[in-house]
C-alpha cells in the first residue's frame, strides 16, 4: 500500500497542524493492558484547538481504550498524556473535568429517572457556579431537547440522548472533548446534524474535538486530522483529506 506507507511518515503529528502550535492534548507512547491482552501499544497523538482529530479503525484496535486511557478510566502502563503544559497520566479521574476534559463514552449514559434540565445539571458540578446564559447555549444548540426539557431522559429518542450527553459535557466548559462512538445506532440524518454541530464548535469556539468513530467517511467528512489504528498501534496520521482519497489505505484499515 504505497499510499499508507506514505501517509505513515506523518504518525506523530509530524504532517499536521502546525509545528509550533502547542497542542491541547498530546499523547506519547501511550500503554495500556487488560491482564495479558496489550490493548494500546505505544499510541502517540495530539490534539490541537479549533480542530477535530478522528480516531479510527476496525472493532478491536483499541479505540475505546485509549479514550478510557488518556481520561483515566484505565490505567496506562506506560507513556505520558499531557493536557496544555500539564502531565495528567496519573491524575485522578475526578480532577480531569476541572483540568479541562470531558469525556462522552460510548453508549449515552443519561441518567434515566432525571429530567433533561436535571440532566444538564450534572455536567456542571464539577466546574463551579453555571449561569442560566450556558444553560440556554445548550438548549440553542439543541432545539430538540430543549423542546423535552422537563421530560424524564428516559423518554428521549436515541438521537436526543445523544445531544443530552453531549450538552452536557459542554457545560463542563472543556477545553477538549472526548467523544465515543457518537454515531452509533443513530439514523444517518441524525449524524449528520451532530457532527454538523460539532463542526460548528470546534469552529466558532475553539473547541478541540479527540473522536472515536466505527462510521469512518462520516467522521472523515467533518475531521481535520485522522489517525488509524490497529490492534494497539497507530498505522497512520494525516489529514483527514488525504486519509479519504488514500483508496488502498481505506480498503485495508477503514472498510469503504
Amino acid at each position: 500500500m504505497a499510499g499508507a506507507t506514505s501517509a505513515s511518515s506523518a504518525a506523530g503529528g509530524t504532517a499536521t497542524g502546525s509545528a509550533t502550535a502547542v497542542p491541547v492534548l498530546e499523547v506519547t507512547d501511550l500503554s495500556a493492558s487488560y491482564g495479558p491482552v496489550k490493548a494500546l501499544d505505544g499510541v502517540s497523538l495530539r490534539a490541537e484547538t479549533g480542530r477535530i482529530t478522528a480516531v479510527l479503525g476496525a472493532n478491536g484496535a483499541g479505540k475505546t481504550t485509549l479514550l478510557r486511557t488518556i481520561s483515566g478510566l484505565v490505567r496506562s502502563t506506560g507513556g505520558r498524556v499531557r493536557l496544555g503544559d500539564e502531565d495528567i497520566t496519573r491524575a485522578p479521574v475526578e480532577a480531569m473535568v476541572q483540568k479541562g476534559m470531558a469525556h462522552v463514552p460510548e453508549g449515552r449514559g443519561v441518567i434515566a429517572e432525571l429530567t433533561v434540565d436535571e440532566n444538564l445539571r450534572v455536567g456542571s458540578l464539577f466546574r463551579g457556579k453555571v449561569g442560566r446564559a450556558e444553560f440556554d447555549r445548550v438548549y440553542d444548540l439543541f432545539p430538540r431537547i430543549a423542546e423535552r426539557r422537563g421530560n424524564p431522559a428516559h423518554t428521549l429518542s436515541g438521537g436526543e440522548r445523544q445531544m443530552l450527553v453531549i450538552g452536557r459535557a459542554l457545560l463542563a466548559r472543556p477545553r477538549i472533548l472526548l467523544l465515543d462512538e457518537p454515531s452509533l445506532g443513530l439514523a444517518p440524518r441524525i449524524v449528520a446534524q451532530i457532527f454538523g454541530l460539532l463542526r460548528q464548535l470546534v469552529d466558532e469556539e475553539d473547541l478541540s474535538v479527540l473522536l472515536v468513530e466505527q462510521n469512518a467517511r462520516s467522521a472523515l467528512s467533518v475531521a481535520d486530522v485522522g489517525v488509524v489504528l490497529n490492534l494497539g498501534r497507530v498505522v497512520v496520521t494525516d489529514e483527514a483529506s488525504r486519509l479519504i482519497a488514500d483508496e488502498d489505505l481505506r480498503h485495508a484499515y477503514l472498510g469503504f
